[in-house]
């Protein structure tokens, strides 16, 4: 069990006056005390009091794999019992009725209300940015994996530049992309693939369309890895590229670069954000990137920091990130080129080199 993390929270919570963090999702109890589970529908959280008491209320079922993995305070309940009267009683030893708890960003709205109706004289607030103070900084252990989960991405997308054929549907590359991750031993936990028009699609869900001659590729995935996660985007032209695809790519590479030279420590995330958004910009395309440059990865693939118009904290030895600016021309095609960096005197890259021109295979 991360002793020394769920320390760390407990002086981030002293910090700011706070009474507690109540942890509920796979992701935070896994970095707190390596029980990544998931509770679905039923009651469950890890509460962590300012004075660094912590106590696990949980279903009977996962009592058994918890103490295993060091918890030792734990309250469980079985099916027809009322988890909500052990959260309150905990609360009351602790705090009486009345305080400030943070909660996770992603607690289900059926718990947070059941504890809210418990304890009127308690303040629940978002705690996300809090335990993002934590998970966005990333040690060197941290880091070996994350860049262990990039590799496994940059030898997926060789697979996908050979297993490109005429007449294969986005569903069948999806397939290879995921079955490649899980023969190299990653866990895929996502995949986008478009063709053509679908590229255009920032957020492409895949379907039977199927490759054509002279068609764009997008490919946007990633996998766990030992608990950490990888994302990549990559572009190819199966076949011949016409100007304008060469133009569009050529702009959202530089961009790309723009916003990977600004990354250092010690940058605003707006100006890392502002840099690549200035050249899409300059070319005449600036109505056509419609999200944020990047965003912050670790045991999420999307966590704390985000590369944002409007994150002004400024980058930290360890932060790790994304960079994607894109182009997207509805009913046309769409470029975006993701890499995976941490913040040091420069952006360093978990992920091999981003072509500078468009392949066409």
């Amino acid at each position: 069990m991360h002793m020394t993390r769920l320390e760390r929270l407990v002086e981030l919570v002293n910090d700011h006056a706070l009474d507690g963090f109540l942890a509920q999702t796979p992701a935070s109890l896994g970095y707190l005390v390596d029980f990544p589970e998931d509770a679905h529908e039923r009651f469950m959280v890890l509460a962590v009091h300012k004075s660094g008491k912590h106590c696990l209320i949980c279903p009977a079922l996962s009592s058994i794999q918890a103490r295993r993995a060091g918890i030792t305070n734990i309250r469980d309940w079985r099916d027809g019992e009322n988890p909500v009267a052990l959260f309150t009683d905990l609360i009351e030893e602790w705090s009486g009725e009345a305080g400030v708890f943070l909660v996770d960003d992603h607690m289900p709205a059926k718990m947070l209300l059941e504890m809210q109706l418990a304890f009127i004289g308690i303040r629940f607030v978002s705690g996300g940015s809090y335990l993002g103070q934590l998970t966005g900084v990333k040690d060197a252990e941290e880091l070996a994996k994350m860049k262990a989960a990039g590799e496994l991405a940059d030898q997926v997308f060789l697979k996908v530049k050979s297993s490109l054929t005429e007449g294969m549907t986005e569903l069948d590359l999806e397939k290879v992309i995921r079955d490649e991750f899980s023969r190299l031993g990653g866990n895929p936990t996502f995949c986008i693939v478009g063709f053509g028009p679908g590229a255009a699609e920032s957020h492409h869900i895949n379907s039977e369309t199927k490759l054509a001659k002279d068609d764009l590729v997008l490919v946007d995935f990633g996998c766990e890895f030992q608990g950490y996660n990888s994302d990549i985007t990559r572009m190819l032209s199966f076949g011949t590229a016409t100007a304008k695809q060469k133009e569009v790519y050529d702009v959202v590479y530089r961009a790309h670069e723009a916003a990977r030279l600004a990354a250092c420590v010690g940058a605003i995330p707006a100006e890392v954000d502002r840099a690549a958004r200035q050249v899409i910009a300059d070319a005449g395309y600036g109505e056509y990137f419609t999200h944020r440059t990047g965003h912050g990865i670790g045991t999420q693939v999307h966590e704390h920091p985000n590369i944002s118009p409007d994150n002004t904290t400024p980058l930290i030895e360890g932060n790790c990130f994304s960079i994607e600016p894109g182009i997207y021309l509805p009913g046309e095609f769409g470029v975006r080129l993701e890499n995976l960096y941490s913040s040091s005197s420069s952006a360093v890259s978990f992920n091999a080199p981003i072509s500078p021109v468009l392949e066409e295979v």
